[in-house]
């Protein structure tokens, strides 16, 4: 391994910020755990735990982990490298999260048969750099696969578009 910098490899993001978020919503989330689990009750029944017995633990232990990580982010003794991530690195999560954030969008107003046939498509076309048949060819097969496990043998029905509702199904 060579120490040249490459273009692109420059720190953008340092460690410390996502850090503390991170640590700060999981130990939101152990709160929300632990104070659920007190409404429903953390101590013994006649028939054994009550529901809140195992996720009130479980919630102790992720605000304990959290709030350690937090206090030492905070402190600034993590052990963690100094950058958290590169341009280059976060160019290749944007290239995959941009378009499935707008698949998701996609799902509400065209259904998730023909928003999946886009995605494979773009994926294939942009970063797979397959040809146009087997493309067409692959977009096409797995909504219909999941349109035939899902709708038709497991029978859980999946948001639909209007070109669905056009066909009739």
């Amino acid at each position: 391994m060579t120490d040249e910098k490459k273009p692109g490899d420059d720190p953008m993001v340092g460690s410390r910020g996502p850090e503390i978020g991170v640590a700060a919503l999981l130990l939101a989330i152990g709160a929300l755990v632990v104070g659920d689990s007190l409404r429903v009750g953390i101590g013994w029944a006649d028939d054994g735990p009550r529901s809140g017995y195992f996720p009130f633990y479980v919630g102790l232990c992720l605000m304990a982990a959290s709030g350690w990580t937090l206090l030492r982010a905070l402190l600034g003794r993590s052990p963690l490298k100094p950058e958290f991530a590169t341009r280059a690195q976060l160019g290749q999560v944007l290239a995959v999260l941009v378009p499935m954030v707008v698949y998701v969008a996609l799902i509400a107003g065209i259904g998730i048969y023909v928003a999946s046939f886009l995605l494979i498509a773009y994926f294939m076309k942009r970063h797979g750099r397959y040809g146009w048949a087997l493309t067409l060819a692959v977009s096409a097969a797995v909504p219909v696969a999941f349109f035939l496990l899902f709708e038709r043998w497991f029978l859980v029905l999946l948001p639909k578009g209007p070109l669905e509702s056009a066909l009739g199904f």
